[in-house]
């Protein structure tokens, strides 16, 4: 007869996804996610399979968290504006209890960046991927752009974005709202 959980798998999801977020995946250990999780190695195993299954779980808990800031810039239609707000918007995130650890999927972006995980790999890439096919989409309401320019500038974009997500964590609020303010100045 199979044992009943005794917790709630999103919540403890959650507290790995904090814990992956604030370490990152090699610095985050079973004992650490045991402690931090309130569940046993056992329970985890059981639950996730092992580790990576459960960094996977946390990869997902994580976009859903951020949802918000997505289904408000792919609804806008003001182009540049509204990659230009996205940016503040992601910042302003940074600010909020819980948030203060930059972007979770760039956090993973560089520490698999020299990894031969494909599973991890192919989330953060759709995730990049759909980063910069909204890019691509505002950059081209009301613009007189080839597509080759859109293309380099979406490139450019998701490449700003991966900057600013880092340094939200350690640069000051002007120095954030300059760097901004220049990346727009660019396009």
């Amino acid at each position: 007869m199979p044992r009943i959980k005794k917790y709630n798998e999103s919540e403890v999801i959650e507290k790995a996804m904090n814990l992956f977020w604030r370490n990152g995946y090699e610095n985050t250990s079973m004992q650490t996610l045991e402690k931090e999780m309130g569940i046993n190695k056992f329970s985890i195993y059981s639950s996730f399979g092992n580790k990576h299954g459960l960094f996977l779980e946390s990869l997902k808990s994580y976009r859903k968290k951020m949802s918000f800031i997505f289904e408000e810039f792919e609804q806008a239609n003001n182009g540049i504006e509204d990659i230009k707000s996205f940016f503040y918007n992601s910042v302003n995130v940074c600010t909020q209890k819980g948030f203060e650890k930059g972007c979770l999927y760039t956090n993973t972006y560089h520490e698999f960046a020299d990894k031969q995980d494909k599973i991890v790999r192919l989330k953060i890439n759709a995730f990049m991927s759909n980063l910069k096919e909204l890019f691509t989409e505002k950059l081209r309401i009301n613009s007189g752009k080839d597509e080759e320019t859109i293309a380099k500038q979406a490139n450019y974009l998701v490449l700003a974005k991966h900057g600013l997500a880092v340094a939200a964590r350690v640069n000051t609020q002007e120095e954030i709202e300059d760097y901004i303010e220049m990346t727009f100045k660019n396009l």
